[in-house]
């Protein structure tokens, strides 16, 4: 009986052939992990230098220039899309380079980064670029400026120009991430900056920011490190409400008491496992400017029970709703200690939240051990009902993807299953996003790599500080491991191939041609501006939603769209990744599909509304029935 006779599996079978699956790439993964030793372990314990296996990824397939699609005659659909992206940072008049104000005293805030945000912050319809920077260490300067954020002006090509200064974004500060919505209903997206001491809320008046953090009442402790925050409306009254990550608790005489070092190479960046955690913070909009800060009585402390200390270390969060009850949950994943999942309780709870990580299986890894997670981002990456968690770690850390079953959580972390785990072993991994890149319609991911340690090969021979990102094609169910790792060395993957120092990605269609281009920040360096040059005949359906006001962007809106018998899910929920912002349309690839047969979009009220596109290849922009933003 050859593929096309044999009929499909039923639920059952297919758990039972995954779980075989499981069992052998588990197995594999240990045959080759088992000469390997984890000497880097962010641990204040001596080090000792060992050769570790390198695991190659799966080659991409060989560049020809020619259109390719799915469908067509004698295509291998296992074989991954030749599909290029291009350095265009320099061309395109990007001259930002982070300074994180290193000079050799080892502290820790240096090795963070920071993040980027792709928003239209001048509502001419095409996307811009905000990046956001750090500082000298007062008594350090050695620049003839300070440097200051930036925010790039689009001309729509995908060439940008410097508008900071008359924007009103010229500040000097030690940032770290970047949140935007319209926070008062007037349809122009503010700006929320995150960094090591006093977070920045900027309201957008008509294409001119002003700072509003003292009115707002958003800035948070004078000595605490914020790093992504998420703009969301946690308690469905319409407004958007502000949740703030924040790290460790730091100062440069703690850090220097800790005098953490490294076995070859001295002192050395410390270990959030030698410093103190801290709480997240949620804000309630109030209307009229104002926030209040609800944490505590929202259910957003988590201490431990024993040292009576916060428990949390975040450097990740995205909101999404994981229960499927219309309320909006928020991940938040930590480094070195459990993750957490804040489940709302919507009505029953007073709008408040309990965290349930450990109940639902995402606060630790398979092992049942903490990891050094960073980036985060949620998809439902099979075209069906389950939803999947990926979260970034430490080198030497495999990826973790929490997967749900039938739609339902608990999650299980199917990471060796689906292909992510053994290729996402050895790099260091701050960013990641699920993204469509090639337009097949299946969500594909990139990782955004790169350590901590300038001279970390001396002691490990397998890392490096520049790390090349990594790739995940989405094979669908033509193969077995689910996502298929991109040879970063092919010359079909382009820049993409070059080594960085990466932290947060981005993305946005930047030139209007409907595929998603990609920004990765590194740290210290320049950031690299990927323009995706894909040729593979693919069509697409971009999707804009304009909610009422004052939530005009319809964050935390989900479409459904339907073509040729598939329904495909995407979320409006910009705030991804790592310290960063991704563009609030949402993109559809429809591969060789050429008609979509339906949109059913339900709004952030729980509303909905089902739209008939009359096009495709096309930004399609959909007011809510009865209103509609400003």
């Amino acid at each position: 009986m050859n593929e096309e006779q044999r009929p499909p599996l039923s639920r059952g079978e297919a758990k039972i052939r995954r779980a075989f699956l499981y069992s052998v790439l588990l197995l594999a993964a240990v045959a080759v992990a088992g000469g390997a030793a984890y000497i880097f372990t962010r641990e204040s314990a001596p080090e000792v230098a060992v050769d570790e296996a390198e695991i190659a990824p799966i080659a991409v397939a060989p560049a020809t220039g020619e259109a390719r699609t799915d469908d067509a005659p004698g295509a291998d659909p296992t074989a991954p899309p030749a599909v290029r992206f291009t350095d265009i940072t320099e061309s395109a008049g990007i001259d930002f380079v982070h300074v994180n104000g290193a000079y050799g005293e080892r502290l820790m805030p240096e090795t963070i980064g920071s993040g980027a945000a792709f928003f239209d912050y001048d509502r001419d319809g095409d996307q811009d670029l905000f990046l956001v920077n750090s500082r000298e260490w007062p008594g350090h300067e050695t620049l003839p400026a300070p440097p200051t954020q930036k925010l790039y002006r689009n001309d729509g090509t995908g060439s940008f120009e410097d508008v900071t200064a008359e924007a009103g974004l010229g500040l000097t500060t030690y940032g770290m991430g970047v949140a935007i919505g319209d926070v008062d209903g007037d349809g122009w997206e503010d700006l929320f900056l995150t960094t090591l001491n006093e977070n920045r809320l900027f309201r957008n008046e008509q294409g001119v920011f002003r700072d509003v953090t003292d009115e707002a009442g958003v800035a948070g402790g004078p000595d605490t490190w914020s790093s992504s925050a998420a703009f969301v409306d946690y308690d469905r009254d319409g407004d958007l409400d502000l949740f703030v990550v924040n790290y460790v608790k730091w100062s440069r005489d703690i850090d220097l008491e800790i005098d953490f070092r490294l076995t070859g190479l001295g002192r050395a960046y410390g270990a959030p496992l030698n410093f103190v955690g801290t709480d997240n913070q949620l804000y309630r909009n109030d209307g009229g400017g104002r926030f209040t800060d609800v944490s505590a009585q929202a259910g957003i402390p988590v201490g431990d029970p024993v040292s009576r200390n916060p428990v949390g270390k975040g450097l990740g969060v995205v909101p999404f709703d994981y229960d499927g009850d219309g309320w909006t949950d928020l991940i938040v994943v930590n480094d070195t200690v459990r993750n957490f999942l804040f489940r709302n309780l919507g009505a029953e709870g007073e709008a408040g939240f309990e965290e349930t990580a450990i109940f639902e299986g995402v606060a630790y890894d398979r092992n049942g051990k903490a990891t050094s997670a960073m980036g985060v981002d949620v998809a439902r990456f099979r075209d069906d009902a389950d939803l999947g968690i990926a979260v970034g770690n430490f080198a030497n850390e495999m990826a973790s993807l929490f997967v749900t079953t039938d739609g339902r959580p608990p999650f299980v972390d199917e990471a060796v299953l689906e292909g992510l785990g053994p290729a996402s072993r050895i790099p260091l991994t701050f960013g990641l996003i699920f993204f469509d890149y090639d337009l097949d319609g299946r969500q594909d991911l990139l990782l955004a790599n790169g350590h901590l340690e300038h001279e970390i090969h001396k002691v490990q021979q397998s890392q490096h500080y520049a790390q090349p990102p990594s790739l995940f094609w989405n094979c669908g169910e033509a193969c077995g491991p689910r996502f298929v790792p991109i040879e970063p060395t092919d010359a079909a993957a382009g820049d993409l191939a070059q080594a960085l120092v990466g932290r947060g990605i981005a993305y946005a269609d930047i030139d209007g041609d409907g595929d998603l281009d990609v920004l990765i920040t590194q740290n210290g360096r320049r950031p690299a501006l990927l323009r995706n040059d894909q040729q593979t005949g693919h069509h697409w359906l971009r999707v804009e939603l304009a909610g009422d006001a004052p939530d005009t962007g319809a964050i935390g809106a989900r479409v459904a769209l339907s073509a040729g018998g598939v329904t495909r899910v995407r979320d409006v929920r910009p705030s991804r990744g790592y310290l960063s912002q991704v563009e609030r349309a949402v993109t559809f690839g429809l591969g060789s599909m050429d008609k979509v047969d339906a949109l059913h979009i339900r709004w952030p009220d729980g509303s909905e509304q089902t739209v008939i596109p009359d096009g495709i290849d096309r930004t399609l922009r959909v007011e809510k029935a009865g209103g509609g933003a400003p």
